[in-house]
């Protein structure tokens, strides 16, 4: 995969992509990644790349003229003009496993992030394609989330992770929570792993884990629960269809 990075600050990805599965992953030229900053699309000697709001109000605005210079450039370079432009953004689609998922299928990513106040609306009107948050809350500015879209995206590409069961029973995968997990010792201050993962019975602990599973995003996560019961219900509808013809 070839993932484009549109930022002001690109040395806040450093630390993060430089550990653990990403830098292993990069290293297997697995994903490669380009950073464009945009203050190199500037062209005064103060390199501005925001301004004060028409119309008045607080913060500033990401100007578009360093923007639409960066996108031209990149698209002629790196050959773009089929991948959809993403914007992490408060006001976008919320963030899920399904939409990883969707988005580690495409051969090149193209993030652009916001800053400040927001972007020039004239930028997201001729240049964006889609609109992503990773909840409701705001962020100094869009770099953090274009790493969890990254992190998120980047582990379930073939060859990032060894153990891929690993990374097809997370949770969401599923549409449910992941079951309770447990390791060595068995007893830990007087506290037992459940007998069922000892038992050698895989028919029983796979029962066990699905049980856990179900009965965790009951508890914790009911929005999830419901969907799934929903799911359950149209699939065992549809069986019961096929078994009548």
């Amino acid at each position: 995969m070839e993932i484009h990075v549109i930022t002001a600050f690109p040395h806040l990805f450093q630390s993060v992509l430089e550990e653990s599965i990403l830098k292993r992953a990069f290293k297997s030229g697995i994903y490669c990644i380009f950073f464009h900053d945009i203050r190199e699309y500037t062209t005064d000697k103060h390199h501005q790349i925001d301004d004060y709001p028409y119309g008045g109000g607080p913060g500033m605005i990401l100007k578009p003229e360093p923007l639409f210079r960066c996108f031209e450039d990149i698209q002629q370079r790196f050959q773009l003009h089929e991948t959809p432009v993403t914007l992490l953004s408060a006001a976008g689609e919320r963030y899920s496993q399904k939409k990883a998922i969707q988005l580690s299928l495409r051969p090149k990513l193209v993030l652009l992030c916001g800053h400040y106040k927001g972007i020039d609306e004239r930028v997201i009107d001729y240049w964006v394609d889609e609109e992503i948050s990773i909840g409701d809350y705001i962020l100094t500015g869009g770099e953090l989330a274009a790493l969890v879209l990254i992190d998120s995206i980047i582990r379930l590409l073939p060859g990032a992770i060894s153990d891929i069961d690993s990374a097809e029973t997370d949770s969401f995968q599923s549409g449910l929570l992941d079951h309770p997990h447990y390791t060595r010792p068995e007893i830990f201050r007087d506290m037992d792993v459940p007998k069922v993962l000892l038992s050698g019975n895989h028919a029983e602990i796979e029962k066990w884990k699905k049980s856990r599973m179900i009965e965790t995003t009951k508890k914790r996560r009911p929005d999830l629960y419901n969907q799934y019961l929903e799911c359950e219900n149209i699939n065992s509808t549809s069986e019961n269809q096929e078994a009548i013809k």
